[in-house]
């Protein structure tokens, strides 16, 4: 049988079990936070008193932190390109409405939030210039990006478990520090965000165990795979008005290098603990090519180790478009 007849059986057996996997990731939408319950109203006679709070905090934040938490609001906002990559994943159904479309548009409908809450922060925070931020969301829309997993599940999955993990990482780091600077509601904000990124890197996480269950060897070549190819994150392919897509990727991760919001170690710890997660060196009936997977990802973290000792982060900071007093 060719292998994506194969893909194709198990993402309809995993589809069996999606009501429950409905259930058990994703939240009630009538329950569920909105960015409204975290803003100022602004029917409410203290609006302006609050909107001057907000921008009070955002004068006291340090620059490569106010930087870090735009460009993770900027890549939030990329939504769209997401749900179109995913929907086009062979099994998810773009046109009807099986259980895999249905899992697509309801983690989008929750990662939506991400964006809109930190997009109206930033805009009432008086700090941000907002029309280079919105340009380079839509450049990053606009742009699209190759993330090197085609159409197949297998790939798509392993870069969804590694990149909601990565941003609850960013997101749990932002909150802990701008909670140090006394600003306890965007902390609670990206809080909360990164408690959903937990969430959902928890579905995806699950999502390659049961492929593991029923495809071993070939889910083995898609991580080996992925991982040779390097999981490269949405933020990679920012630019600002007037720049080369991705040329301002490394200014970015410069920032969130120096913060240690997220680093080259952040990235191998990341690998070792879905290696954990995955039972990679327990799992069996590999054929000859999938244990030479194995060997080649459980050696890979102390390859990167190696490197990542190596490198280093510029102390200058960037001074980006997205960041600057009026004109």
């Amino acid at each position: 049988m060719k292998k994506e007849n194969v893909r194709l059986e198990v993402m309809q057996t995993m589809e069996k079990s999606m009501d429950d996997l409905l259930t058990k990731y994703l939240k009630p939408i009538e329950t569920n936070w909105q960015p409204a319950d975290f803003l100022p109203d602004s029917r409410d006679e203290d609006f302006f008193d609050k909107v001057r709070e907000i921008q009070g905090w955002a004068n006291e934040m340090p620059y490569d932190l106010l930087a870090v938490l735009i460009g993770d609001t900027i890549t939030e906002e990329a939504l769209p390109t997401y749900e179109s990559w995913l929907m086009e994943v062979e099994g998810i159904d773009n046109v009807g409405r099986n259980g895999w479309s249905q899992w697509v548009r309801s983690w989008t409908a929750e990662e939506n939030r991400h964006g809109d809450l930190l997009n109206k922060y930033l805009y009432l925070s008086g700090r941000v210039n907002m029309r280079e931020l919105e340009t380079t969301v839509q450049y990053l829309i606009s742009d699209g990006f190759d993330i090197g997993t085609g159409r197949d599940p297998y790939r798509n999955f392993v870069y969804t478990s590694f990149q909601e993990l990565a941003t609850n990482i960013s997101h749990r780091r932002v909150a802990t520090m701008t909670k140090k600077t006394g600003n306890t509601e965007l902390s609670k904000m990206c809080g909360l965000i990164a408690a959903d990124e937990a969430r959902h890197a928890n579905a995806y996480i699950d999502f390659i165990d049961r492929i593991f269950a029923l495809d071993p060897s070939e889910m083995m070549l898609a991580f080996e795979d992925m991982m040779k190819k390097k999981i490269v994150m949405p933020a990679h392919f920012l630019r600002e008005s007037g720049g080369a897509q991705g040329e301002v990727y490394a200014h970015f991760s410069d920032a969130a290098q120096r913060l240690g919001v997220y680093t080259a170690q952040d990235y191998i710890e990341i690998l070792t603990s879905l290696l954990s997660k995955w039972k990679i060196d327990q799992i069996t009936d590999l054929n000859d090519a999938g244990e030479r997977a194995r060997d080649y990802l459980m050696a890979l973290p102390a390859r990167l180790t190696r490197v990542a000792q190596r490198l280093r982060v510029p102390d200058k900071e960037y001074e980006f478009k997205w960041i600057g007093a009026r004109v």
